[in-house]
C-alpha cells in the first residue's frame, strides 16, 4: 500500500497546472520554456536531469514535484536504486544545510549576547 494515490495526485497537479496556463499561459509557457533548457544542451541526459529533479524536489518538500519527476525518471529508464542514491545526496544535502545553517544560529545567539 502507498502513502498516497501519486498517479491521481499527479494527475491532479497538472490539472491545476493546465487551469493556470489558461488564465496566465505566459506562466506556464516560461516555466515549460526553462524546464526543457537542459534538453537543448545536452550535457547531461533526461535520466540524470529527472532524478536531480527528485532529489531537488525532497528538499523543496514538493509532492506534485515528486510525483511528476519520479514518473519522469522511471520513464526516462531509471531504477530503483538509482533514485535511493539520488536520494541519499538530497538527504546528505539536507543534512549539510542543517548543519551550516545551525552554525548561523550559533552567530545570531552570539551577536544578542554583544548587544
Amino acid at each position: 500500500m502507498h502513502m498516497m494515490d501519486w498517479n491521481n495526485y499527479r494527475d491532479q497537479v497538472l490539472a491545476g497546472v493546465g487551469g493556470i496556463g489558461k488564465i496566465s499561459p505566459e506562466t506556464t509557457r516560461g516555466y515549460a520554456a526553462l524546464s526543457a533548457a537542459g534538453d537543448k544542451t545536452g550535457y547531461l541526459d533526461k535520466k540524470t536531469r529527472e532524478l536531480i529533479a527528485v532529489a531537488c524536489a525532497v528538499s523543496l518538500r514538493c509532492d506534485g514535484c515528486i510525483t511528476v519527476h519520479t514518473k519522469a525518471a522511471r520513464d526516462a529508464g531509471a531504477t530503483e536504486n538509482e533514485l535511493t542514491e539520488a536520494l541519499g545526496v538530497a538527504v546528505a544535502l539536507n543534512a549539510g544545510a542543517g548543519l551550516v545553517y545551525s552554525t548561523r544560529a550559533r552567530d545570531a545567539f552570539s551577536a544578542v549576547a554583544e548587544a
